[in-house]
């Protein structure tokens, strides 16, 4: 009897057909999609609260600095003005202060600040003069502002007003390079005998912001410029040290009241941020507001 021939079935290479992979391939295209979908705006939230976060931490460090100096504002000086391109904010900044001997205030002895002789240049400090105040610093008393010669600092100090040149200083004395107190008509010292200081490295301060309607641009600050009787835009014929607070993308609003409430000013500062991704070309702002309180005792 023959045995019965037992038949292998033919050998089959294992692999991947071409129609499956392109299966394999619409099914991750399809997997992808769907993820992408799901996933993309929660990523696109984050990237916009991460820009929203770093503008606004811009705009409340530059608000800080305006607040910081504002508020050493020589009493009645600060003014306003906005012309149709950009808001400018002006004060006299102070670092210092005192009393000064006045005739009035019991003592009977020491140098008096004079208020009727011309030559006479010196003047007490009661206590000891603060080592803030130097040479080429400006010594300014009773300080009513704009429109209220001869108490108004911006204005010049000769044939009469109200801001000294300190030439020197020595103990408690201070010497000026001349005594404008004298020359007032009518003398007008502070009833407190109260003065200020005005660093001769600084002097006025003026902060300049795009209004709102314009292109967003600097929040610029300007400093050791003199002083201009009537505000002008900046920068004057000869251009002062000057810093960009904010570089690029702010607009302002401001509104100020100098007598909010008694001898208190009250200045209301608006300030949007605009950033613009150059990439995507999408644009993310944010709007803080300050308000300041000036103090306007002279």
């Amino acid at each position: 009897m023959t045995p019965a021939i037992t038949r292998r079935p033919p050998h089959r290479t294992a692999g991947v057909t071409m129609v499956e992979v392109i299966i394999a391939i619409v099914i991750t295209g399809i997997l992808a999609g769907i993820l992408t979908v799901f996933i993309s705006k929660p990523i696109q939230g984050y990237l916009d609260s991460v820009r929203r976060a770093e503008l606004t931490d811009q705009a409340d460090v530059a608000l800080r600095r305006m607040t910081r100096d504002i508020r050493l504002a020589l009493p009645n000086s600060l003014r306003v003005t906005t012309t149709a391109t950009t808001t400018y904010i002006e004060f006299i900044m102070t670092s210092a202060g005192g009393r000064y001997r006045d005739t009035g205030d019991g003592s009977t002895g020491g140098d008096f600040l004079s208020y009727t002789t011309i030559a006479d240049t010196t003047f007490d400090v009661l206590g000891p003069a603060n080592p803030a105040i130097a040479p080429g610093d400006f010594i300014v008393i009773y300080n009513l502002g704009p429109g209220n010669a001869p108490v108004d600092a911006y204005t010049a100090p000769a044939p009469g007003g109200n801001r000294a040149t300190v030439l020197g200083i020595a103990g408690n004395v201070i010497t000026l390079t001349a005594n404008p107190f004298a020359a007032q008509t009518p003398p007008l010292p502070s009833p407190d005998a109260r003065f200020q200081v005005v660093p001769g490295g600084t002097q006025a301060v003026t902060y300049a912001c795009p209004a709102v309607g314009n292109p967003p641009g600097d929040l610029r600050r300007y400093w050791n410029y003199g002083f201009t009787p009537t505000q002008t835009p900046l920068p004057p014929a000869s251009p002062p040290a000057s810093l960009a607070i904010l570089a690029g993308g702010a607009t302002c609003t401001v509104e100020y009241a100098a007598n909010a409430s008694g001898r208190n000013g009250l200045l209301l500062i608006n300030l949007t941020l605009t950033q613009v991704d150059a990439a995507t070309g999408v644009g993310e702002s944010v709007n803080l507001s300050q308000q300041i309180r000036i103090d306007n005792a002279p």
